[in-house]
């Protein structure tokens, strides 16, 4: 028999998120094999070419607000060449008045200087970004093509060995050496270190080594609508992009006079259909009125062009699960990204980089990243003694309370 090819560094996971962390080694002069179960790079929800970047500036948790600010300059700072910078706007919650000191107070204590988060009263929102809202504007806030950004993070790189059509169906350890199984239960190769960034397919990779995470599955379906150039929506079309509830990317007329207006998403807890759905669709026709703020605006105006369909993974506390596997030394996992796999990639390849690597985090801490964060992000935060259990034994312990959405919502 054939032994099976060993390399130090195996990324399961040829998404945004393994492709980051992928290259960052790489960057650091380490050895990496990638492998995926698709021919090719993002082939999943990283193929999406409209995601939002920016920091939350919202009023949950303390420990999310700082991540995401860490997490966007992370990005902004990995992503540059290919980062739509257009800004984003976040309007006013409209059952809340506008209080210009407290949301400048919020901001503050966000560590958001004005060049990333400033507050606005509904005229200078028309001025600053044409939207007769107040709110905050964020000026750095970006759009970013996953599927660009992937391919380009797993360019030709001498160290870089690459695997496609190949699924990893099972884990085992021997000699402090993971081996990798496929469907076949044939050996692929095995890795001194490996990290698992497959989505919602880690859930099953992390049961063959009897470890069970709570991850789910969310559909999200983005829409992208054609509005023709005399009809009333036109002069609602924004030049920016809008966070809110759903969020939208700045409006583009096409070489016809046509618009071309994405909005989105869905967020259909516990489900994984990536067929297309007209009422998907219809959701974001209303959220786009709330968006721009055009109650009155007629569904029929915003005609179906286009829609990406995509299935996001979640964890129950809505946080990323980010960091070493202690409790199986030589794995890492980053996974659970939900709606923001743009900036939880671009801390993983940082954090974990740093793991895998045995260094220190000097980088990440100029950026505020404290030992609380890395904790809240830690795998081991789900494994209250139930590390492993058998599954007759019920639930997996926790100690974070689940906050997952009962309805359709977009984040």
């Amino acid at each position: 028999m054939t032994k099976p090819q060993h390399h130090e560094i195996v990324v399961i996971g040829a998404g945004i998120c393994g492709a980051t962390i992928a290259d960052e080694l790489l960057e650091r002069g380490k050895a990496v094999c990638i492998i995926d179960a698709a021919p090719s790079p993002a082939s999943a929800c990283s193929s999406h070419a409209y995601a939002i970047a920016h920091p939350h500036i919202g009023k949950g948790s303390p420990r999310l607000l700082r991540l995401t600010r860490i997490a966007f300059l992370l990005a902004e700072s990995r992503w540059c060449s290919v980062w739509n910078q257009h800004g984003i706007f976040q309007p006013t919650k409209k059952d809340k008045a506008f209080n210009r000191t407290e949301t400048a107070d919020h901001l503050s204590s966000l560590e958001l200087d004005e060049s990333m988060a400033l507050p606005l009263d509904a005229d200078e929102a028309r001025q600053v970004c044409g939207i007769s809202q107040s709110g905050v504007w964020l000026p750095r806030g970006a759009s970013l093509n996953l599927f660009d950004a992937t391919n380009q993070a797993l360019k030709n790189h001498p160290l870089l060995t690459s695997l496609w059509n190949t699924r990893v169906t099972r884990l085992e350890n021997r000699n402090d050496q993971w081996f990798l199984f496929n469907e076949k239960n044939e050996v692929i190769l095995s890795a001194d270190k490996l990290v698992i960034a497959a989505a919602m397919e880690s859930k099953a990779l992390l049961s063959s080594i009897g470890i069970r995470v709570p991850l789910k599955p969310v559909r999200g379906q983005l829409s992208i609508f054609s509005i023709k150039q005399n009809d009333p929506w036109v002069e609602k079309l924004p030049s920016v992009g809008i966070s809110g509830d759903g969020y939208c990317l700045p409006a583009e007329q096409m070489p016809d006079g046509s618009y071309r207006w994405i909005v989105g998403s869905t967020f259909d807890e516990g489900e994984d259909d990536l067929s297309s759905r007209e009422a998907s669709d219809e959701f974001n026709r209303e959220q786009a009125k709330g968006l721009v703020d055009y109650p009155q605006g007629k569904p029929e105006g915003l005609q179906r062009l286009g829609e990406f369909v995509g299935i996001r993974c979640v964890a129950g506390d809505r946080l990323p699960m980010i960091g070493a596997l202690t409790q199986r030394p030589g794995i890492y996992l980053a996974t659970a990204l939900g709606s923001r796999g743009v900036l939880w990639s671009a801390l993983a390849a940082k954090l974990i980089s740093a793991q895998v690597l045995d260094e220190d985090l000097a980088l990440l801490a100029r950026f505020g990243f404290a030992a609380d964060l890395v904790a809240a992000l830690a795998p081991a935060r789900f494994f209250a003694g139930a590390l492993a259990a058998p599954a007759a034994l019920g639930a997996l312990a926790s100690n974070s309370k689940p906050v997952l959405p009962s309805a359709p919502n977009t984040r």
